[in-house]
């Protein structure tokens, strides 16, 4: 299957369990991946900035790659998050890695630094001479504060065929409709905004890569194929459900609400790492009411 279909629809940034005492937990680990697995989506982001990993050891990245890989076991395609604002240490960080078994890499825009332009051009190439895996780009300015420009993405296609899509999730819908416009054969649009994902499908985006999604999984996998399919009022209808739950697990930071979230599911329990805070006594109620009308 060419890469583009394996990863178009939808795909979930996993979030990182931990047990009480902030340790790693597989179990819950293994429980998340089989209730996305078995609801229907169609590849799974591995240490995505939704995983904590900037908090994250480079032991406990190392034993997360290797346990969804043994855990997942082919079910579905694997992306592993690797950005940051080290270019060196990226690089670096490829040479260490066993990448057997992911299928892509999603690395965001260096963040705090603020490069220019050209200065997210070179660091993005530097990732690519180093890369054994296709690469996704990631630009979500509000997070990082530098918005990657759709004219530095198509110089970066002209020099390197590592580049085969972009995570797009700036509050700016007229540029993903531009990367849609002029984007070349086989290059994917994904959405990285649950709330529009929805939208950006019906225009002609390849899919999501949600963090709701991976808690609601089977509503948000069927409106991302309804959309593919272009069905608007059956979008519009799904959003109409997921669109509380959406603007609550985003209110107190990510992925805080998720956690949450997947905690009041039976699924893996609330705890985040410093400097994230588990989530209000005021939020979990309103997660849970949202829930029960769900």
């Amino acid at each position: 299957m060419e890469l583009n279909q394996l990863l178009s629809g939808t795909g979930v940034a996993l979030v990182t369990p931990m047990d009480a005492n902030g340790v790693v937990d597989y179990k819950s680990l293994g429980r998340l991946i089989d209730h996305n697995i078995t609801n229907g989506v169609n590849y799974l982001v591995v240490l995505g900035t939704t995983a904590e990993s900037v908090v994250l050891s480079h032991e406990e990245k190392r034993s997360i790659i290797d346990y969804v890989r043994q855990y997942v076991s082919g079910r579905v395609p694997l992306v592993l998050g690797h950005g940051g604002n080290n270019t060196a240490a990226l690089v670096e960080g490829l040479r260490q890695l066993d990448l057997t078994g992911y299928t892509a890499l999603l690395s965001v825009t260096p963040y705090y630094n603020r490069p220019s332009q050209k200065g997210l051009e070179a660091h993005y190439l530097a990732l690519a001479s180093a890369s054994p895996l296709p690469i996704l780009l990631y630009n979500v300015p509000s997070r990082t504060g530098c918005n990657l420009e759709n004219e530095t993405v198509w110089s970066l296609l002209r020099q390197s065929t590592r580049f085969v899509g972009i995570k797009e999730a700036s509050a700016d819908f007229d540029k993903t409709l531009d990367l849609l416009a002029h984007r070349p054969e086989n290059f994917l649009v994904i959405s990285g905004d649950d709330a529009t994902a929805g939208a950006a499908v019906l225009a002609g985006a390849d899919g999501v890569i949600s963090v709701i999604g991976q808690a609601t999984t089977a509503a948000l996998v069927q409106m991302i194929h309804r959309a593919q399919q272009g069905d608007r009022e059956g979008v519009q209808v799904l959003i109409n459900e997921l669109e509380k739950l959406i603007e609550l697990i985003f209110m107190e930071g990510n992925p805080t609400g998720i956690k949450s979230l997947l905690s009041l599911m039976g699924i893996c329990g609330p705890q985040v790492r410093l400097p994230l805070v588990s989530a209000s006594q005021e939020l979990e109620d309103q997660l849970r009411q949202a829930l029960s009308q769900g």
